[in-house]
């Protein structure tokens, strides 16, 4: 009996340590996140600014009406779906940074500084229909972008990001917001979890009616933190109904994806062989997905994994999923949790790549080639493979982009009258100290 209430006390003396350490970390996250002062009710129309730009979106929601005038949706769940026709006014460019979400700091918003709505009207489903069908038809190639957010979002902050991320990035696709019941709360992560559960089967119903609108003839998933689950599981539930996935569903974007890394290796099998190109957004430095990692039982997050390690390499390039470690990178919020959409370059990029019509690693020009010619003036400076690696912002692990390390560093290193041959040695000895280049291959 001794040994057993021992063993009980110990049991005891560790759960309470876990949750002390698990409370300390979200008081932590609280401190970094604290807003001071920030207004609720921000999405009261206001009159248009002639100098800022203008951002329309379909919403698509499982939140409830909410009661306060300008807040729209709440939090909490509705038993159907909601939609809204949302114009959000972005301020001039010389009182803003790319990558930065200008939230009102009073009311009524100032469209001269700050992030306002000029429209936002709930509509029914026809309405919706008819607002896809109107934009859709209009747009120079009938793709469409669903952006569905992560945790800790209430609605107004999903539509102001939304907004930043389709005015910064440049991309011409029409923009849906998928948003689902977070509470925006640190403390309610348990509830903001079954909220993309909840959300299934209505993301999954967007996804149905895209796929069959003749009209629609591309569509992109974007998903940030948490809401990659929810787009993750979408996914997997139209492929095992549909038995595959359209093959106009052409890119997923997993932003930090707050999702278990085995649970993940299932989903992708289960959308079979015929699914859209995948691309993930890592960064070993993301201070929430520790957090989180430490919640579900110690197991890696996929958007904090190390892509160079085995067995992820292995599995990722098996599945042909093209990542982007930007771990180096500075933008971002404190928790390193917003950098997808906080860096310029980043985000511009892929609008650009986007609005071109293609997928993130279809050409032989990979994504890295085209962030590193944007990024790396030091490297040309420098002169040398390494200094190419060293001062790129983000390690991109697309096969082009490996492949094409190789043609850099030559141009690079090779100096006028020096046998190729023992040029492509030393790249490769450089290299393979320094990057993510595979002289193998």
């Amino acid at each position: 009996m001794i040994g057993l209430r021992r063993h009980v006390s110990r049991s005891i003396a560790g759960s309470v340590r876990f949750w002390l350490r698990f409370l300390c970390a979200l008081a932590f996250m609280t401190l970094l996140c604290a807003c001071a002062g920030r207004p609720s009710g921000v999405l009261e129309p206001v009159a248009a600014n002639p100098s800022a730009s203008q951002v329309e979106m379909l919403v698509a929601t499982t939140r409830e009406r909410a009661k306060t005038p300008g807040e729209m949706f709440s939090g909490e769940r509705s038993r159907t779906p909601n939609f809204a026709d949302i114009t959000v006014s972005i301020p001039p460019d010389k009182v803003r940074k790319a990558g930065e979400v200008a939230f009102p700091r009073t009311l009524p918003p100032n469209p001269a500084r700050d992030f306002a709505a000029l429209k936002a009207e709930e509509i029914d489903r026809a309405a919706a229909e008819k607002w896809l069908h109107d934009h859709v038809r209009k747009s120079p190639d009938g793709s469409v972008l669903v952006f569905i957010h992560g945790f800790n979002n209430q609605f107004d902050d999903a539509v102001f990001r939304f907004a930043q991320i389709i005015h910064d990035s440049g991309a011409h696709s029409v923009p849906v917001l998928a948003t689902w019941p977070s509470r925006g709360k640190l403390l309610a992560y348990g509830y903001d979890r079954e909220s993309t559960n909840y959300t299934r089967n209505a993301v999954e119903s967007l996804f149905q009616y895209l796929a069959r609108d003749p009209q629609v003839k591309e569509v992109s998933v974007l998903a940030h933190s948490m809401g990659n689950w929810l787009a993750l599981e979408s996914l997997r539930q139209m492929a095992i109904r549909n038995g595959g996935l359209p093959a106009k569903f052409k890119n997923v974007m997993l932003a930090a994806p707050d999702v278990d890394v085995d649970v993940f290796g299932s989903q992708i099998v289960d959308m079979g062989k015929q699914r859209p190109q995948f691309t993930l957004f890592v960064s070993r430095d993301d201070r929430a997905l520790a957090v989180s990692r430490r919640v579900w039982g110690n197991v890696p997050r996929l958007g904090a994994i190390d892509p160079e390690q085995s067995p992820y390499r292995e599995e990722l390039e098996t599945n042909k999923i093209t990542v982007i470690d930007l771990t180096k990178l500075k933008e971002g919020d404190s928790l390193h949790h917003t950098k997808f959409a906080e860096s310029p370059e980043i985000v511009q990029l892929i609008g650009r790549r986007l609005s071109d019509g293609q997928t993130l690693s279809d050409s032989r020009l990979g994504l890295g080639d085209n962030i590193m010619v944007a990024t790396t003036g030091a490297a040309q400076a420098v002169g040398t493979a390494a200094g190419l690696v060293i001062s790129a912002p983000a390690a991109i692990v697309d096969q082009n982009t490996r492949e094409n390390y190789g043609h850099y560093a030559e141009t690079l290193v090779a100096s006028p009258g020096e046998p190729q041959s023992e040029s492509s040695t030393r790249r490769c000895q450089t290299i393979s100290k320094t990057g993510p280049a595979n002289c193998n291959r």
